[in-house]
């Protein structure tokens, strides 16, 4: 979305509405993406306003955000919604001058008086949004020989083979077991 706020920077307002729907795009192939298997069932909502105060600018966004994702354990989608703020100094090109180039991620910058704010709200969401999401805390994931889903119940393999690389771990349990006992 690109807002016009050539009016606010001539000083005709001192506050300008941002309204508007953001529908962002799947990124299936860019698979370093937090994004990749999250859809957007609807459009994210934006509101807020930026407001100029004698030259200095500042942005203040809601984002109401509903997503679908796959459950990190048993793959069944899981449908979240979340809210995250904004809250940007918005500036020219101009005024970031002689500003060290790991700060300037801090503003949003105005283009010939337009603000291009997409890409700011899709690193947002990019970074906000959790790694993984859990259809519910105790779930239980799938059966590693067959791939059933063990929330369904249990599944019918024969012999429950221990991942290799987890038999020290068993050992240790059962050492510390065994001398548990003993006292």
């Amino acid at each position: 979305m690109r807002l016009d706020l050539r009016g606010l920077l001539a000083g005709e307002c001192r506050t300008f509405p941002v309204s508007f729907s953001l529908t962002p795009k799947q990124d299936a192939g860019n698979h370093f993406s937090a994004l990749t298997d999250v859809r957007f069932p609807t459009p994210v909502s934006v509101l807020g306003t930026i407001t100029n105060a004698a030259g200095y600018m500042r942005m203040t966004l809601s984002l109401d955000v509903q997503i679908v994702a796959p459950c990190a354990r048993c793959l069944d989608d899981v449908t979240r919604s979340f809210s995250f703020d904004v809250e940007r100094t918005v500036a020219t090109p101009d005024m970031l001058e002689g500003l060290p180039e790991n700060r300037i991620d801090e503003f949003a910058v105005v283009e010939d008086g337009f603000l291009d704010i997409d890409e700011l709200l899709l690193e947002l969401l990019e970074t906000s949004l959790p790694m993984r999401v859990l259809c519910k805390e105790d779930c239980r994931g799938l059966c590693q020989k067959c791939g059933k889903n063990l929330n369904e119940g249990p599944c019918s393999c024969e012999q429950k083979e221990l991942d290799p690389r987890l038999e020290p771990l068993r050992r240790l349990y059962e050492r510390m077991k065994a001398e548990g006992q003993e006292e």
